[in-house]
């Protein structure tokens, strides 16, 4: 399922992957800089502390994380010419963490957390307001699902009650149904 919010004018994809929400990245590098979104990435990842970070992420979430190219990664970290994209990470590492698509509706997407902490690399006055639209998001994804619930207990009550009363002796095959 595709969803949407908005934070400080800016138009942010959120998508379900495994049941889980990722948040578009390349929608959030657009509030960094006028540079390319992909390039706004590139520069976050290749920073020692964001790989320390995505890594020790990838060890709690994914057991199948393959931590033996981490430390190139951080040792070439230090080098300016160092660039790791999303993709390469992804494929390196086998992370969950991060998704990456090309195409018309395609960029890089990360688990929420991973995204926060993207949000807090650009400006943490725009990871509050991130944070505080998903909540609000999540409150009413919560609200709606709740209801759904309540109404679909309602109507399995009414079924019951309906089918209790059908087996009274002496009943019209139509009086206990709506019309």
């Amino acid at each position: 399922m595709k969803k949407k919010i908005e934070v400080q004018g800016l138009q942010i994809r959120i998508e379900s992957i495994h049941e889980k929400d990722y948040v578009s990245l390349t929608d959030i590098a657009k509030k960094a800089s006028e540079a390319k979104p992909a390039n706004t990435i590139q520069n976050w990842m290749k920073n020692a502390n964001t790989l320390r970070y995505l890594s020790t992420w990838e060890k709690v979430h994914n057991p199948n994380f393959k931590v033996i190219h981490l430390d190139d990664f951080i040792i070439q970290s230090t080098d300016n010419r160092f660039i790791i994209s999303p993709q390469k990470w992804i494929e390196t590492t086998e992370a969950i963490g991060m998704t990456s698509k090309s195409g018309r509706y395609g960029g890089t997407f990360a688990h929420q957390e991973i995204a926060l902490d993207f949000c807090y690399w650009i400006s943490p006055e725009f990871k509050v307001y991130l944070n505080k639209e998903f909540i609000k998001l999540k409150q009413e994804e919560f609200h709606r699902k709740n209801l759904e619930w309540h109404i679909s207990k309602l109507t399995d009550n009414v079924e019951e009650m309906r089918n209790l009363l059908d087996t009274i002796p002496g009943q019209q095959d139509n009086r206990n149904r709506l019309k």
